[in-house]
């Protein structure tokens, strides 16, 4: 992926970034929120259930749960309480870490493996009907990938 690297002049380019800015946060949340609805509606759990389901299984053996919260897609300010409510449903489980004995590694268990192979349909309709449906052409996709991968890549 090709990102420039140069500097823009502060002058020039505020207002374009700034509105550029302003896109890419209503954006996201406007995004988010359509593809959060659509999960609900369909009678799943938020978005942040995958998101955690999908890092266990990226992982295999499990993960230490501030291992989660830097993996997560989303943004998640309180994993103890999510992995908690996981926990309760089933769909997770907390074993102790056997490098670090007040530790934990949590895995997910078959029941939420199966929620995330259910899931998937829902959340993949979603994001195509959100974000697929409102860029012209695969080049568009790609173009946007692109420049939101420039930013990643920044950071």
């Amino acid at each position: 992926m090709e990102c420039y690297s140069g500097r823009m002049s502060p002058a020039a380019s505020s207002d374009a970034v700034i509105g550029a800015w302003v896109r890419l946060v209503r954006a996201q949340q406007t995004v988010l929120g359509a593809v959060e609805a659509d999960l609900k509606r369909a009678g799943f759990p938020p978005l942040a259930w995958y998101d955690v389901l999908l890092e266990l299984r990226r992982a295999k053996e499990g993960l230490r749960p501030l291992e989660i919260e830097s993996r997560l897609l989303l943004a998640q300010h309180n994993v103890s309480r999510l992995l908690d409510r996981m926990a309760r449903a089933g769909y997770v489980e907390r074993r102790p870490c056997a490098e670090d004995g007040r530790g934990q590694i949590v895995v997910a268990t078959r029941v939420g493996h199966d929620l995330m192979r259910r899931m998937w349909p829902a959340y993949q309709a979603a994001i195509q009907r959100h974000v697929g449906a409102k860029l012209q052409s695969e080049t568009d996709a790609q173009a946007l990938s692109r420049l939101l991968g420039c930013l990643i890549e920044s950071a």
